[in-house]
């Protein structure tokens, strides 16, 4: 049993970067199957179907996880923030999806990946995070490529 801890460990140490992966492959897949499904559908109503999708899927994996109970411990703070990000995130899909609509994929999604470098200064800003050399270079990078694909 003290072998299997010690492996669980290992594990955890690695699936923030397989999930990382995942999470990449799906919004690649989702800007995809997003521009052929838009074809000829309003943005904004596409956004809702989508959101409809995403609400089931969340709520069906809360349930199958047993991890309702947990609502009830949430405090005041996080609901506002949670609250606040879901906001944000409907508001980023809904200009994603117009801006899919209306723009080309290899070139919209580019431009949404500027959120990363965006992040990076808002956790600089707001949750004191350091700005390392490295993330500085990086952002750099990020802002350069997207310039190149989209020009």
């Amino acid at each position: 049993m003290g072998n299997r801890c010690v492996w669980v460990k290992g594990e955890s140490d690695i699936m923030w970067f397989v999930f990382a992966i995942l999470s990449a492959v799906f919004a690649a897949l989702t800007s995809i199957l997003a521009k052929v499904g838009i074809e000829g559908v309003n943005s904004n109503l596409a956004t809702a179907i989508r959101t409809v999708v995403v609400l089931v899927m969340a709520w069906g994996m809360v349930f199958l996880t047993n991890t309702q109970s947990g609502l009830a411990s949430i405090d005041k703070k996080s609901w506002l923030f949670l609250i606040l990000s879901g906001l944000a995130t409907g508001a980023s899909w809904l200009c994603y999806y117009r801006a899919l609509q209306v723009g080309e994929v290899s070139k919209v999604v580019p431009i949404d990946k500027l959120s990363v470098v965006i992040t990076l200064v808002l956790a600089f800003v707001f949750l004191h995070e350091s700005f390392t050399a490295k993330s500085l270079i990086g952002a750099a990078l990020i802002t350069a490529g997207t310039l190149v694909m989209v020009l």
